[in-house]
């Protein structure tokens, strides 16, 4: 468990399956939680913390981020807030991009940003004063998810609203990938020596069975090949490795594509 404070909120992050983690936001007596793919370790941190739940935010409908809504609302009544444009079971109030929601009995304002790649209706939460992200699987620290619904072009234009944030912004991602992201941005980008000093900043938390997230704005923006895909040593590397699958290779979205899929079965 980890708790990070900004005036009288905090956010803990609770594991969860393997690799996992669902968000608690809290002021210590009331709490929401983001993507509650199990409902038992949330219940858990609820009692051990003593907080009431006032509400439940959700990303996209994969299982691992909604699997746990029904048993919390058998516990307690409170809204579901989710993205318009997926079918989710237990959705009270459906966002779209520009939204904003007060979360009830919490000092918490977050807007809504469409962030379609991973799903197509995916959304992203970003609370502007406290400069907080959560992306569920569209940013990772270090990556980005798989595309199993949206096209290159649709994770492109997510990745770059989410990059243009404030660069002190906290991206409180839905997983622990960050060393195998890292290790692929690292054979993709060699040459960047801020990604090299990230990896042993990150394999030294995770030596301590500390969580690597959040990470932040600047960081994925310094050391994120999703991120960096149109830099000079990525393009070689893509070109050098024959991983184009464009007769245009300085197309920046073939070249996102082409990473993307390098991505996919890197070992």
């Amino acid at each position: 468990m980890t708790a990070l404070l900004n005036n009288v909120l905090s956010v803990v992050a609770i594991p969860a399956f393997n690799d996992n983690y669902i968000w608690l936001i809290h002021d210590g007596c009331h709490a929401a939680v983001v993507d509650p793919g199990d409902a038992a370790p949330v219940l858990a941190m609820l009692d051990t913390l003593e907080l009431k739940l006032s509400a439940i935010l959700l990303t996209h409908h994969h299982a691992d981020h909604v699997g746990g809504v029904p048993t919390l609302l058998q516990h307690i009544t409170v809204p579901v807030f989710g993205p318009e444009h997926e079918v989710i079971a237990n959705v009270t109030k459906l966002l779209k991009e520009g939204d904003i929601v007060d979360v009830p009995q919490l000092p918490l304002t977050l807007s809504v940003l469409d962030v379609p790649g991973h799903t197509k209706g995916h959304i992203a939460y970003v609370a502007q004063q406290q400069k907080w992200l959560f992306c569920g699987d569209t940013l990772f620290a270090g990556g980005c998810g798989r595309l199993f619904e949206g096209t290159p072009s649709q994770m492109m234009t997510s990745l770059s609203k989410l990059s243009t944030l404030p660069p002190e912004t906290q991206v409180y991602c839905a997983h622990e990938y960050t060393l195998s992201n890292l290790r692929f941005a690292q054979a993709v980008e060699p040459g960047n020596l801020a990604l090299t000093r990230r990896i042993a900043s990150e394999q030294a938390k995770r030596d301590r069975q500390l969580p690597t997230i959040p990470s932040s704005i600047a960081e994925e923006n310094e050391t994120n090949p999703f991120l960096r895909y149109r830099e000079p040593e990525i393009i070689a590397s893509l070109q050098n490795g024959g991983h184009f699958q464009s007769a245009a290779p300085n197309d920046p979205t073939a070249a996102f594509a082409a990473l993307r899929l390098w991505k996919n079965n890197f070992k």
